[in-house]
């Protein structure tokens, strides 16, 4: 068999939901193979098409979607709103989530694994594929980070595209500069400080309250121009912002705090926001 590689065909930023970590965003690099006989060109498949068929399929089904494993014990859905569902985590807290049906995707078993996501994506794929190609190969992966980095999680809901969706994320290396020389100190305490984390604007909360517990949750609810959205979780899985979350101004609202806490020092904040991407913000 013939066999056609495209390795960092795209990258698929997306969220998940973990029994344990909650709400993970995460920054997926994909490979792809495909095998099977030559055409009348002498190809698999041309490479002009692969990022018009593949990495278009790619992005549609799982990019800036949240990703929800469907068999997992702590899920339960809304028997009166399919788009809705709660997610009961381990330490008993909760998290809940209702948006358009084409801002998640649902998958098999109780956790999201590399593996899984790929599966769903190759029997995706083969139904647009031409007949020669009789294998399919999808292969997920991370970037690999010297340095700090962390996992966040948001929505922008003036975005026009699909990040609008309320719960998208990345997995995202720092650089905190300051008086020209890397501080370390400061990238791991950033790390630390949002890993695993929701950044929110305060222009989106629609309500604070305390359950039985006395755990605090935060729930925002915004309207995009792809419906309605709404997600709440508990207070210490948030971070919240008093501007909207885009990188820009995540990358300046990282640089003001690290610029208060030395106010006589020059910081540039690196931020990215998945791979080979992001903002700098300079005080």
């Amino acid at each position: 068999m013939n066999h056609l590689f495209v390795d960092n065909l795209t990258v698929i930023d997306f969220a998940y939901l973990d029994a344990s970590r909650g709400l993970v965003g995460e920054s997926w690099i994909v490979d792809v193979v495909l095998g099977g006989d030559l055409d009348e060109q002498g190809m698999v498949f041309d490479f002009s098409n692969v990022k018009r068929t593949i990495k278009r399929v790619i992005d549609e089904r799982v990019d800036h979607r949240l990703v929800i494993p469907a068999d997992y014990a702590g899920l339960q859905r809304d028997s009166e709103d399919p788009n809705a569902f709660r997610w009961t985590l381990k330490d008993g807290n909760h998290i809940y989530h209702r948006s358009p049906d084409e801002a998640v995707v649902w998958i098999g078993g109780d956790k999201v694994v590399p593996s899984a996501v790929a599966q769903l994506l190759q029997e995706e794929l083969r139904a647009v594929l031409p007949a020669n190609v009789k294998d399919i190969r999808i292969q997920l992966r991370e970037d690999v980070i010297e340095g700090a980095y962390y996992h966040y999680v948001h929505g922008l809901k003036k975005h026009l595209g699909n990040c609008q969706r309320i719960a998208h994320g990345h997995r995202s290396p720092i650089r905190i500069d300051r008086n020209d020389h890397r501080d370390y100190d400061l990238e791991h305490d950033w790390a630390v400080r949002w890993r695993d984390i929701y950044v929110g604007s305060e222009e989106d909360v629609s309500s604070r309250s305390v359950d039985s517990q006395g755990v605090r949750y935060v729930r925002f609810d915004y309207e995009a121009n792809q419906g309605e959205f709404s997600l709440s979780l508990p207070e210490d899985r948030v971070y919240m912002l008093d501007t909207d979350t885009t990188v820009e101004l995540i990358a300046a609202h990282i640089a003001d705090r690290c610029k208060a806490q030395f106010p006589d020092d020059a910081i540039r904040v690196k931020a990215y926001e998945g791979v080979g991407k992001g903002a700098i913000a300079e005080r």
